[in-house]
């Protein structure tokens, strides 16, 4: 305790160690905040990641098979 005052010892105690303890939480809280925000841009980038290899997988797929449907249609596969 600081200095003397008219309120009880006890009281001053308490909202001064509650003080200290909200200060003192803050830094973890922060980090806390700081972990979830890069946790969850590397899940989105993850996911992205994911949606852009089905997206390319179809593509290819459909380039495959209009390239197959080409070669068939103008007999170049055929022997003679």
């Amino acid at each position: 305790m600081a200095f003397p005052t008219s309120v009880n010892d006890q009281i001053t105690d308490a909202v001064t160690q509650s003080n200290v303890k909200v200060l003192s939480d803050a830094p973890a809280q922060a980090m806390g905040s700081l972990y979830q925000a890069c946790a969850q841009a590397l899940a989105t980038a993850a996911q992205n990641a994911v949606s852009a290899q089905q997206q390319a997988n179809t593509l290819e797929q459909a380039v495959t098979t209009a390239c197959v449907q080409a070669l068939t249609r103008s007999g170049a596969g055929s022997a003679k």
